[in-house]
């Protein structure tokens, strides 16, 4: 309801259009009855029965009036569940468009889809189509017993003792926190497939590179068996109760011949078959109701569960933005005794590092996987938020820069090229809106596009991804040069960008680099060391600390980690394959 805003009314409308449809639904077993009572009366002349057929137009007035009503529950469930999901999944991106980027990049963008689409999916369900039937569910069983026990108490009683038997055993395993904790395993379950087959899509170039099955993929193939597991022993564990249930629900058959035959005596008794036949025809009803309520039960742990993951997304820990903001005075970026440590991790991905980077200058970081190069680049970006220290730039923290304007100041290419399946054009013209088809064809130009542009059929109108318009890495790369060219802030972190690019792609992407790189502050993290032997400074990383520091000359002749490092590159630059 909080979601809905003034479109709860409209859910409130259909509860209460689904009662009075619940009711309305009841009335023709009534004249059904009166029927049957009245041919009994006067059988075997039946030509004495005068009022069948008025009987027979109420029922059915009844039960079209019911189903008109129960049209209007839906459509009013309708219009306050669109709404309602809209209204959740509006706020479920702009929530996202506050995140923190390194929680996004942490969670996995296909887990993030699955709850934001899938949970409100489960809530509009629920709101649509759920919470009518419930409604008609619950109040079905109050008429019911009022019902029963108004054309023949004792039959009445018999019956009830069936619905009761039947609602033991359906709380026994539909309603408790064991239930409870399995919805929410399934969900995890499934989410965690979700999240995995995003993954491994995504990396079916390299499998197929390297003729490589499923099972390299071996998170991909735990997170399927870890669903099967689960599936099948959840539904095991259901198989008697529900067998239970089914026949103790449909016994009220076995209990109403049972009183027929004890009451053979009466076999002349219209009044006692009369009610006979009205139970007979109205218990099936029983069993339908309690389906829908069992349902019902178990769709409100499912919603429960879906809106609990929709506030795991709105809950996140926003960035907070400055209070009074404020402008750099250049574009230094400065480190002082800068400590993070990721979520959940024992030790510091950052331990109490300190640095100068002068603006427009060019620095690189290196050093061993994990050492903390991309963290310490992600941090000035506000990719999080640093636990202890301080980042500055143009000395001013970070934290008291507008965001808007921290996006106008810092840029990032990274290895693994972010461009979305629409046009080239387009894809560039992200980084700034308003720039004109003029300006984005000079970016392109700039960024050494002009041959990717020249072979597209629709040139830069070109659609990446459809008619068999397909990009390598290195062109991909090159596209999002253009991007950051177009953007033209003054500080720029390069991540791994020549990463996945072949040795003509490289050479381009680095002439782009230094046509983009002209009068800006450059932080390149880089394992292609020979793309940063002319750097201003080098640091080194490693554990979470500054090991060396220095120009590419001074560091080698310290001969300590970057010294093996460079003496490994070039071992495996020439490294070669001899017949």
């Amino acid at each position: 309801m909080d979601f809905a805003g003034g479109y709860k009314y409209f859910t409130i409308g259909s509860i209460v259009l689904a009662t009075a449809s619940a009711c309305l639904a009841l009335v023709p077993f009534v004249f059904i009855w009166k029927i049957t009572g009245e041919v009994l009366s006067v059988m075997p002349d039946f030509s004495k029965a005068q009022n069948i057929e008025n009987y027979g137009f109420e029922a059915v007035k009844y039960a079209v009036n019911a189903m008109c009503v129960y049209f209007c529950a839906l459509a009013c469930s309708h219009l306050g569940a669109f709404r309602t999901v809209a209204n959740v999944r509006e706020k479920c991106v702009e929530k996202v468009l506050r995140m923190p980027l390194g929680y996004i990049e942490n969670e996995g963008s296909g887990k993030i889809r699955k709850i934001i689409i899938d949970s409100s999916a489960s809530l509009e369900n629920f709101m649509a189509h759920i919470l009518p039937d419930r409604t008609v569910a619950i109040t079905t069983p109050f008429a019911m017993i009022a019902m029963l026990l108004y054309f023949d108490w004792k039959i009445g009683l018999l019956c009830i003792a069936t619905v009761i038997a039947g609602f033991f055993i359906m709380y026994m395993f539909m309603v408790g926190k064991n239930l409870k904790k399995d919805i929410e395993a399934y969900n995890a379950a499934l989410e965690n497939m979700t999240k995995e087959a995003v993954e491994y899509v995504r990396g079916i170039p390299v499998v197929k590179t390297f003729g490589q099955s499923v099972f390299s993929f071996k998170k991909f193939k735990k997170s399927i068996d870890d669903y099967e597991k689960f599936t099948v022993s959840y539904t095991r564990r259901f198989r008697i109760p529900m067998t239970a249930y089914t026949v103790v629900i449909n016994s009220a058959f076995a209990i109403l011949i049972s009183v027929a035959l004890y009451n053979s005596s009466n076999a002349n008794d219209p009044e006692f078959f009369s009610n006979l036949l009205f139970y007979i025809i109205f218990t099936p009803v029983i069993a339908v109701t309690l389906f829908k309520l069992m349902h019902s039960s178990e769709a409100d742990m499912i919603v429960e569960t879906a809106l609990n993951r929709i506030e795991t997304v709105i809950n996140v820990k926003e960035n907070q933005e400055a209070e009074n903001p404020q402008i750099p005075t250049d574009y230094s970026v400065e480190f002082q005794n800068v400590k993070f440590q990721y979520e959940g991790a024992t030790k510091n991905a950052l331990d109490n590092i300190s640095m100068k980077i002068p603006s427009g200058s060019q620095v690189a970081f290196v050093g061993p996987s994990g050492g903390g190069k991309t963290t310490a680049a992600s941090l000035i970006s506000r990719f999080w938020d640093v636990k202890e220290g301080e980042i500055l730039i143009g000395g001013v923290n970070v934290k008291n820069i507008a965001s808007e304007k921290l996006s106008e100041i810092v840029s990032f290419v990274f290895q693994d090229s972010k461009l979305l399946k629409t046009s080239i054009l387009e894809n560039i013209r992200m980084a700034k809106p308003d720039a004109t088809d003029d300006e984005v064809l000079s970016a392109l130009q700039r960024a050494q596009c002009s041959d990717i542009i020249e072979r597209l059929p629709d040139g830069a109108k070109s659609v990446l991804g459809s008619k068999g318009t397909y990009l390598s890495g290195g062109e991909q790369q090159r596209i999002a040069i253009a991007r950051v060219m177009l953007r033209n802030t003054p500080v720029l972190i390069l991540d791994e960008a020549t990463a996945f690019a072949d040795p003509e792609n490289e050479e381009k992407v680095l002439k782009a680099f230094d046509e983009i790189s002209k009068g800006k502050t450059v932080i390149k993290i880089a394992h292609r060391l020979s793309t940063i032997v002319n750097c201003d400074e080098i640091f080194v990383l490693k554990d979470g600390k500054i090991a060396e520091q220095g120009k590419h000359s001074q560091l080698l002749e310290k001969q300590g980690i970057y010294s093996r490092m460079w003496n490994e590159y070039q071992k495996s630059v020439e490294w070669t394959i001899n017949n």
